[in-house]
């Protein structure tokens, strides 16, 4: 398959003589794939209600066919096409929080195909903010199923270069908007309990979502990786760079001086062995740091620019040939536990304490 690659300028998607759009929406109506970006990470798209459309997604990322995949709509009023039971609470956060990266989970209607939700009688709904995302949809008149436009396992793509190192003669069409906004995945919140659930941490935090719902609790796989998967990302290894990542965390009594000087040693050792090392920093520690190739994902404190760095420096690691990999670690509440979340996944929960 020949992929066609085309680019949009955000600012002008809204055109209605934007003939990569048109196209782009006929590739779609046919049952084709279409990767483009959205302001959290690149998806690739294909009709949601369409069981053929989702399996050629699957096959395309090399993606488990139980791993559920996330419906994209352009208007609220589609979630009731496709969902049941949708709550005062659900209603809440898309009045606040849609168009935008959060992914509501509800109990599915039938005309939803089991390929498109891995299986599960629930289904996953978001409306993305970003323009191009938003007319696609929207021009294309279908619902639009999309993961992370990368293989299965790597790390999720925040440019269309990632895009295409991954899947090039495997889709349709690949769309360049530019790079993504967020550069983490949206949040997921189950809203079939009692209690709306965060199965996915993201940028929309659960302090925000409490300032508008009450309560709001995390589910249970979040901190233990045995328990059952109910979302996209938690039942398998996902962000994966290809040299083994090692997260290294400060124990009780442990300084930050500690947790450089263990990284040191570490990247060290594996040098005196021959193999090629990487250490993934903040700006401040960066200069400490002697390995191979030394990445800085930004200031500790911009936990926003941090989210935008860490896939691309985890593929960075990858072009530059690097075997190991350590990195520290960040907080656990707001923005820093989603970074967390995408961290330990990629190690495979590899965490050293100090």
């Amino acid at each position: 398959m020949d992929t066609r690659y085309v680019t949009i300028d955000p600012a002008q998607a809204g055109r209605e003589d934007c003939e990569e759009l048109r196209e782009a929406s006929r590739i779609l109506q046919a049952g084709g794939l279409v990767a483009f970006p959205t302001e959290t990470v690149y998806g690739l798209g294909g009709n949601a209600l369409d069981a053929d459309a989702s399996r050629k997604i699957y096959a395309a990322k090399g993606r488990p066919s139980d791993n559920p995949l996330i419906i994209h709509i352009a208007e609220t009023e589609q979630v009731k096409e496709i969902a049941v039971h949708i709550t005062e609470k659900a209603e809440q956060l898309m009045d606040v929080f849609w168009p935008g990266p959060l992914t509501l989970i509800f109990r599915k209607k039938e005309l939803v195909p089991d390929s498109t939700t891995g299986g599960l009688k629930t289904v996953a709904v978001r409306m993305p903010s970003h323009p191009v995302a938003y007319e696609l949809i929207s021009r294309s008149g279908i619902m639009i199923a999309a993961p992370s436009a990368n293989s299965s396992g790597r790390p999720s793509p925040t440019c269309a270069a990632h895009v295409r190192e991954d899947l090039d003669g495997k889709i349709d069409m690949l769309i360049d908007g530019g790079a993504c906004k967020y550069g983490i995945e949206s949040t997921i919140v189950d809203m079939t309990g009692e209690v709306p659930t965060i199965l996915r941490p993201g940028y929309i935090t659960k302090e925000m979502l409490e300032e508008v719902i009450g309560p709001v609790a995390y589910d249970e796989a979040l901190s233990d990786p045995s328990a059952p998967p109910k979302a996209p990302g938690m039942k398998y290894t996902h962000y994966a760079p290809k040299g083994e990542l090692t997260i290294v965390e400060a124990g009780d009594g442990a300084s930050e001086q500690d947790v450089i000087c263990r990284i040191n040693q570490l990247a060290e050792e594996r040098r005196q062995q021959g193999y090629r090392t990487g250490i993934l920093a903040t700006a401040k520690n960066a200069v400490y740091y002697r390995a191979d190739e030394v990445l800085t994902l930004g200031e500790r404190e911009d936990e926003w620019m941090i989210s935008a760095n860490l896939y691309r420096c985890l593929r960075d690691f990858d072009e530059r040939g690097v075997e190991y990999i350590y990195s520290e670690s960040f907080r656990s509440e707001g923005l820093g536990r989603a970074i967390m979340n995408r961290l330990l996944k990629a190690a495979g929960h590899r965490v050293l304490l100090v």
